[in-house]
C-alpha cells in the first residue's frame, strides 16, 4: 500500500508543481455555516491578485447542496484532520489507525431498508455513494493532506479536479494509510482510489454525474492482548508494548470492494424547465470479505474461537449487488419537485464451500434476491424553507418499507432549525443470515439437530422509527433524537458450559441474535464556543439514556469534549496559528467487544470500559492555503492510569505525536 501511495503521489506530483500558480486565489470560507468571509480575511487578501472568487470553487453532494473550498483555519479543521477526515466525536479507534472504530454515540448509525453485506467495523472507512463529491470549479483546484501515524507508515490523500469546460468537469484522489502500531501483529495498509465526473448542458436539459471506486482496506488482526492487567500495570518490560502477548500472530483481515456508479436526468421540454424529467440511477459493486489465520504461530488461537475444522483458516466471503432506478419527475416553481419511481436492487452473497456435518447440509453456501420497490418523492424549496417526503414500498414478496420526511428552516446565517422523522421495515443484513467459517462456533445457519452450534436465522424484519430535532442558533447548537427500537438485530457473546479451566483460554463466541422487546434511545446533544478575546471555550457534550430489559444497546450515558483554545496572527499578519488543548472523556459502561473473525462488534455485559480521560494538546498554523497541524496526543497517558481500553482486551492509543499537513492549490 505504501508503494501504491508514493506511485499516485509521484504521479501527480508534476501537476502541483507545475500547474499551479500563486496569487490567483486567496479563498477563505466556512462551509460549515455558510457564512460570508470574515473581514480579517477580506484585509489580509488583494482584489487585485483575485481572479476567481470562492463561490466559483463548487462542492456537490450527493443530494445536490452545495459549498465551496474551504481553506481556513478553524478548530473544526483540528477535529478533521484525521484518518476519517471527518470530526470522529462519539468515535474510538483501536490502538491502531486504519482499523476499527467503537461507536460511543448510536447517533451516528444510519438505516437503510435494503439488506447490506455486514462487516461493519470494516466499513466505517469506506466511502459509499453518499460520501462521493462532485465538483465545478474555475481553474483547478487541488488538496493534499499527509499525517503521521503510530510506528513505521504515514497517511497520505491526494486530490484534484478541474473543468475542462464549463459543463464538464472530473476528479480524481487516492488515499492511502500504512501504520506498523505498536502491538505485535496490527498493521493497518488501506487504499482508497476514487475517479469521478459531472457533465451538464448549458441549458440543463441533461445532466449527469458518475464515479468509480476501487477500496481496500487490509489489517492484521491480533484478536487483543492476552493478559489486560499486564497492561493496567505497564511496568518494565510490559511498557513497551510489543512485549505483551496477543491472541494471534498471524491473524489477517481484507476487505476490497469497485463500484461504477451513473446518475443522469433528461428533460423532456427544450424550453420549459417546469416539463417532465426522467431519472435514471445504475449502481453496481462488488466486495469480498476475508479473514485467514494459521494455528503454527498463534497463541491460543483455536481455543479462542473454539474448534477447527483445519489448520489453517481461510474465510472468504463474497457479495455483489446490481440497483437500477428509472424515475420521472415533475418540477414547478410553486409547488416544488414530485418524483415516482421503480428500483430493482438485486444482490448475491456467497461462498465457494459448504459446510457438511453428520451426512448432511450443514451450512448453505449462498443467499440471493431480487427485490422490486416503488416510491414517490416530494421536494419542496422557497425562500427559508426547505422540506421533503419519501414514501417506498415492495412490490415483490420480501416486506420492505421506508417513509422519511424532513424540514429545515434557515432564518438567517445565525439561526436554523431542521426536524426529521424515519419508519423503516428493514431486511436483516447479510452476515446475520450467512456466514461460513472454518471455526465450527462460526457457521450459521446450522441446521444440524441437537448440536450445541445451532443459531436461528429465520430472522424478522428490524422496525425503526427515528425522530430528530435540530437547532442551530448564534447561542447555542442542540439536538435531540429518540428512536424506538423493535426485533433489534445484534451480535451476542455467547459463554460455553461447562466454563473452561483457569488455566484455559475463554473462548470468544458470538453469535448472531435478535431482540424480541423493545429499544427506546434517546440522546441530546449541546455544543456552545464561548470566546474572549483571542481565547475560545469549545464545549460538545452529548447524553445518551436507553430503555431495555437486557443489555443489547450499550453506549454511555455521557461524553464530553472541550477545548481551550488561543489564536492570534504573527509575522506581520501573515502566519495564522492556533494553540490549545483538548479534553475529552466518556462515563464506564459495558463497551461492545470486537471480533475479528467476522469484523463486527458485539454486545457484552461483563467488562466495563470508560472513566478515564484524553488530554490532547495541538499547536496549528497557515500561511495563505498552507495548514501545518502538530498534536501531543494522549497526553496524560503515562500518569492518569493506564486503564483506557477502547473494547474488552483492546487498549486505546498511548501517548504519541502527530504531525500533519493540509495544502491547497489553485490554478
Amino acid at each position: 500500500m505504501l508503494k501504491k501511495s508514493l506511485f499516485v503521489f509521484l504521479c501527480l506530483l508534476p501537476l502541483f508543481a507545475f500547474s499551479q500558480k500563486k496569487g490567483k486565489l486567496n479563498a477563505r470560507s466556512n462551509p460549515s455555516n455558510q457564512k460570508t468571509i470574515s473581514d480579517k480575511d477580506k484585509a489580509a487578501s488583494s482584489p487585485k491578485d483575485s481572479v476567481a472568487t470562492i463561490d466559483m470553487y463548487k462542492i456537490i453532494s450527493f443530494d445536490r447542496d452545495t459549498t465551496y473550498v474551504d481553506t481556513a483555519l478553524t478548530l473544526k479543521k483540528e477535529y478533521e484532520v484525521n484518518y476519517l477526515r471527518k470530526d470522529n466525536f462519539g468515535l474510538l479507534s483501536l490502538s491502531n489507525d486504519g482499523g476499527a472504530y467503537n461507536l460511543l454515540d448510536f447517533g451516528l448509525n444510519k438505516f437503510d431498508p435494503f439488506p447490506q453485506m455486514g462487516f461493519k467495523a470494516k466499513h466505517v472507512a469506506y466511502q459509499e455513494v453518499e460520501d462521493i463529491k462532485y465538483y465545478n470549479v474555475a481553474t483547478p483546484y487541488t488538496d493534499l493532506m499527509y499525517r503521521s501515524v503510530l510506528g513505521q507508515g504515514q497517511i497520505l490523500d491526494a486530490f484534484i479536479t478541474l473543468n475542462t469546460s464549463e459543463n464538464l468537469n472530473f476528479a480524481a484522489g487516492y488515499k492511502g494509510l500504512r501504520s506498523l502500531g505498536r502491538y505485535i501483529n496490527e498493521l493497518s495498509s488501506n487504499g482508497i482510489f476514487k475517479l469521478s465526473g459531472s457533465y451538464n448542458t448549458t441549458d440543463k436539459r441533461y445532466m449527469l454525474r458518475a464515479h468509480f471506486t476501487g477500496q481496500d482496506f487490509s489489517n492484521q488482526e491480533n484478536g487483543g492482548i492476552v493478559e489486560p492487567e499486564l497492561f493496567e500495570q505497564s511496568d518494565p518490560p510490559f511498557n513497551q508494548r510489543e512485549r505483551l502477548e496477543v491472541y494471534m500472530r498471524d491473524g489477517k483481515s481484507l476487505l476490497k470492494g469497485n463500484r461504477y456508479f451513473v446518475d443522469h436526468t433528461f428533460r423532456l421540454s427544450k424550453t420549459n424547465p417546469n416539463s417532465l424529467v426522467f431519472h435514471h440511477q445504475f449502481n453496481y459493486e462488488n466486495k469480498s470479505y476475508e479473514f485467514s489465520a494459521g494455528t503454527n504461530a498463534s497463541v491460543g488461537l483455536s481455543e479462542r474461537f473454539g474448534d477447527s475444522y483445519a489448520s489453517i483458516v481461510n474465510n472468504k466471503t463474497r457479495y455483489n449487488r446490481m440497483y437500477n432506478l428509472i424515475g420521472a419527475a415533475y418540477t414547478n416553481e410553486k409547488i416544488g419537485k414530485l418524483e415516482f419511481y421503480l428500483d430493482d436492487f438485486n444482490y448475491n452473497y456467497f461462498y465457494k464451500s459448504v459446510i457438511i456435518a453428520d451426512g448432511q447440509l450443514a451450512t448453505p453456501n449462498s443467499i440471493s434476491d431480487d427485490i422490486v420497490t416503488y416510491g414517490a418523492k416530494y421536494i419542496y424549496q422557497k425562500d427559508k424553507w426547505k422540506g421533503s417526503v419519501l414514501v417506498s414500498n415492495s412490490i415483490t414478496d420480501q416486506s420492505l418499507a421506508n417513509m422519511e420526511a424532513s424540514v429545515r428552516y434557515k432564518l438567517n446565517d445565525d439561526f436554523e432549525f431542521c426536524g426529521k422523522y424515519q419508519n423503516m421495515n428493514k431486511l436483516p443484513d447479510n452476515n446475520y443470515q450467512l456466514y461460513q467459517s472454518t471455526y465450527k462456533s462460526y457457521n450459521w445457519p446450522y441446521d444440524v439437530e441437537d448440536d450445541d452450534n445451532d443459531v436461528k436465522t429465520d430472522f424478522k424484519n428490524e422496525k425503526i422509527n427515528n425522530f430528530e430535532f435540530e437547532a442551530k442558533t448564534k447561542w447555542l447548537n442542540a439536538s435531540v433524537q429518540y428512536s424506538i427500537l423493535n426485533d433489534h438485530l445484534f451480535f451476542n457473546r455467547v459463554y460455553p458450559d461447562p466454563a473452561p479451566a483457569e488455566d484455559e483460554v475463554e473462548p470468544l463466541l458470538v453469535k448472531p441474535q435478535q431482540f424480541d422487546g423493545t429499544i427506546n434511545y434517546l440522546s441530546v446533544k449541546a455544543n456552545r464556543e464561548f470566546r474572549l478575546g483571542k481565547f475560545a471555550l469549545d464545549n460538545t457534550v452529548l447524553f445518551q439514556n436507553v430503555q431495555q430489559s437486557a443489555n443489547v444497546l450499550n453506549v454511555p450515558s455521557l461524553l464530553t469534549r472541550n477545548t481551550l483554545y488561543y489564536t492570534d496572527r504573527a509575522f506581520k499578519k501573515a502566519l495564522f496559528f492556533q494553540t490549545g488543548v483538548t479534553f475529552q472523556y466518556f462515563t464506564k459502561y459495558y463497551a461492545n467487544g470486537y471480533n475479528p473473525v467476522i469484523s463486527e462488534f458485539y454486545s457484552q455485559d461483563a467488562t466495563k470500559t470508560g472513566n478515564f480521560p484524553l488530554i490532547d494538546f495541538f499547536i496549528n498554523a497557515k500561511i495563505q492555503e498552507f495548514r501545518l497541524f502538530i498534536k501531543a496526543e494522549h497526553l496524560n497517558s503515562s500518569f492518569s492510569g493506564y486503564n483506557y481500553f477502547s473494547a474488552p482486551n483492546y487498549p486505546y492509543m498511548d501517548f504519541t505525536i502527530r504531525f500533519g499537513v493540509v495544502w491547497d492549490f489553485f490554478s
